[in-house]
């Protein structure tokens, strides 16, 4: 494979030129055709995960492991780690930048990816989920898990041929997920594309991303329910409700919302069958009951594909850092 430019780090799905998610894609279609290569051989990569996660974090050493390279990591590092003892996160990353070629970083705050990049030394922080932290809602705009956007969006690409003019509808929690705001922000870079808000008023999609969609001229709209956009679209992105990022819900307020999203945005295979013939259905997973299992074996049906793009995406990303 030949030598690209070294991309220093990823931190948010703005940095992002068409051209270099085109390039991207590239080398991860590729890596999904010969599945491994010895381009990260000699690395090593640390998973800095103050949060909990299984695929980003499995896919991520995967990657590295596939790619020749070797892991070091801490899972729960806020129990686990030099964290528990009042270490703050910038003594940690100047420590740990030491020992390796890599981070990842996942964190609660939502700033963290950037104030670890000032303390990395010489290596790259890759921003594996960094926020929003139920503590800090004022900073809720900075949430983003970047490298689960990419994914989706190569999973969406691979599927249509293009983006540009598609009909996308992000459906369930958009208050408080981070992946639908890194994926509206990606989106945004596409002309034509057209957004479809699907969530009940008080999960609602925030207005820092209104707010961009407008700047770049995206069309979007808000609506009630799942049931009335169902054979408008040809993408229905679906989400989970994010009660560990609720900022003062009490027990009874996130069972409500289960409750509304349970009844007007939940995927059925009923509604599955009203998509038109060649529309699909994303999810960053995990799911809880946002998505009825008997969806699983109908044709729209591409979260797992999505996830197992997870690792070709990220050993494209790995593979630019290192050559």
């Amino acid at each position: 494979m030949a030598a690209y430019k070294k991309v220093p780090h990823c931190i948010k799905t703005q940095q992002y030129t068409v051209d270099e998610l085109s390039e991207l894609f590239r080398i991860a279609k590729t890596y999904k055709e010969t599945g491994e290569s010895s381009s990260a051989r000699g690395k090593i990569m640390t998973t800095l995960f103050y949060e909990p996660s299984t695929r980003t974090r499995l896919s991520f050493e995967a990657a590295m492991l596939r790619l020749g390279g070797r892991v070091i990591s801490t899972d729960n590092a806020g129990q686990f780690s030099s964290a528990a003892k009042g270490e703050t996160l910038e003594d940690t990353i100047r420590v740990v930048s030491e020992y390796c070629d890599v981070i990842v970083l996942r964190h609660t705050d939502e700033d963290a990816a950037e104030r670890a990049i000032n303390y990395s030394a010489h290596i790259p922080v890759i921003n594996g989920g960094c926020g929003p932290n139920k503590d800090r809602p004022h900073y809720m705009h900075l949430a983003q898990h970047p490298t689960q956007a990419l994914l989706d969006l190569y999973t969406i690409e691979e599927h249509f041929g293009y983006i540009t003019s598609l009909r996308v509808a992000f459906v369930g929690d958009l208050k408080n997920g981070r992946t639908v705001r890194s994926l509206a922000y990606l989106l945004g870079k596409y002309h034509g594309v057209k957004i479809k808000f699907v969530a009940p008023g008080n999960l609602a999609v925030g207005d820092d991303i209104k707010d961009y969609l407008k700047r770049h001229n995206v069309e979007y709209q808000e609506y009630g329910n799942l049931a009335s956009v169902i054979d408008q679209v040809d993408v229905v992105y679906m989400t989970r409700l994010q009660e560990e990022r609720m900022t003062g819900s009490s027990e009874l307020s996130a069972s409500m919302d289960r409750i509304r999203l349970g009844t007007s945005y939940a995927m059925t295979e009923a509604l599955a069958a009203k998509m038109h013939d060649n529309a699909i259905i994303l999810h960053p997973l995990p799911r809880i009951d946002e998505i009825s299992t008997a969806v699983d074996r109908m044709k729209q049906a591409k979260y797992f594909d999505q996830a197992r793009n997870g690792l070709y995406v990220r050993m494209a990303l790995l593979h630019q850092m290192f050559n």
